[in-house]
């Protein structure tokens, strides 16, 4: 449900609404609501100069007008439009391939272009749209080093959802440092860059066992504290105040492609699994279905799985069942109050 707009001048008395506390204020067309809690609603639709003022009487006047914004006033996203970090990664990639088979426009974050070469064909194999488009057309390669905050701004362009699929290379076993760079210091970079370009939503992708220590998931961080610095990146995008959706699996790296020919996927809450399996194309399917299921996708910690006993259920369904951590997310209920004067 998207915020109302209000096509035609109007005026409406509603009866004791100054009590309430209800003082003049102007909210151009264009503009995303300005509550308290503006950050977590980037989905409201233009509104209308809407003016509420209290009368001496007990009663409140509404008055609405069509008004144009400036550019300044506008800095509306590319709703089709997502950015995915760790592109060229086993995540990443078919995260990116996932992506473009659900409509989405993509901008691939890779260090080096010539190192997504093998995205590139992958995708070009992939079948033609609905709309008979290659979606290689739909792919820009985007070269960006999260460790340099300056070249994240210009790599996510006017991408609405920025998906985070890195992690410290399990090649590099005797990299101390690689988890606090990668898992946590090139993520927060992401997440300060995000929140600057106001983007409308955030999906991280971290692990089992970040938040509460339990086995087996509690071995990788004797991979310099891996868990640790994982954690730490998801609090610092829990701080940001961007519509978070933050997604631990569980162990990806036996399951084939195939895995969920005999595995479907379940999800459960945070801090309650800490081990079993999944592929890392069902952890791709999900991380898109977020992305294009937001109502149901805010401000949730999922933890996913996959398993033989499991019925088969549409990713968006398990993801409508997790609680959000805000009860009062999804659509503003402010909205909805505007929506029944109008209407």
């Amino acid at each position: 449900m998207e915020a109302c707009s209000l096509h035609s001048p109007t005026v409406t008395t509603i009866p004791s609404l100054s009590q309430s506390g209800f003082t003049e204020k102007p909210l151009l067309r264009g503009q995303v609501l300005k509550f308290s809690n503006s950050k977590r609603y980037p989905h409201a639709r233009k509104l209308g100069f809407l003016h509420i003022k209290a009368q001496a009487s007990g009663t409140a006047k509404f008055s609405s007008e069509i008004v144009e914004p400036t550019s300044k006033e506008v800095d509306l996203k590319d709703e089709n439009l997502a950015f995915v970090a760790g592109a060229t990664g086993k995540v990443g990639s078919r995260t990116v391939r996932e992506l473009l088979k659900l409509g989405f426009q993509v901008r691939a974050g890779v260090r080096s272009a010539q190192r997504a070469e093998t995205l590139v064909q992958s995708v070009k194999q992939m079948k033609l749209d609905g709309e008979g488009t290659q979606p290689v057309e739909k792919l820009k390669i985007v070269e960006c080093d999260l460790e340099k905050p300056d070249q994240i701004g210009p790599a996510l362009g006017n991408a609405s959802v920025v998906l985070c699929c890195i992690g410290a290379s399990e090649k590099e076993v005797f990299d101390v440092t690689g988890p606090y760079r990668i898992d946590y210091l090139a993520t927060k970079n992401l997440i300060e860059a995000a929140t600057v370009a106001k983007v409308n939503h955030f999906i991280l992708l971290t692990s089992l066992g970040t938040n509460k220590i339990g086995f087996p998931a509690a071995i990788l961080n004797l991979f310099w504290g891996v868990l640790i610095w994982k954690r730490k990146a998801e609090e610092a995008l829990i701080a940001s105040g961007l519509p978070y959706t933050i997604v631990r699996p569980g162990g990806m790296e036996r399951p084939t492609d195939a895995y969920k020919e005999t595995h479907n996927t379940t999800l459960s809450k945070e801090d309650t699994l800490f081990g079993g399996q999944v592929s890392n194309l069902q952890v791709a399917e999900l991380l898109a279905s977020a992305a294009k299921n937001r109502a149901v996708s805010y401000f949730k910690v999922v933890e996913v799985i996959a398993e033989t006993t499991a019925p088969l259920t549409p990713l968006e369904d398990l993801l409508a069942k997790i609680p959000s951590q805000r009860a009062d997310t999804y659509p503003p209920k402010v909205c909805l109050f505007f929506w029944s004067l109008f209407s």
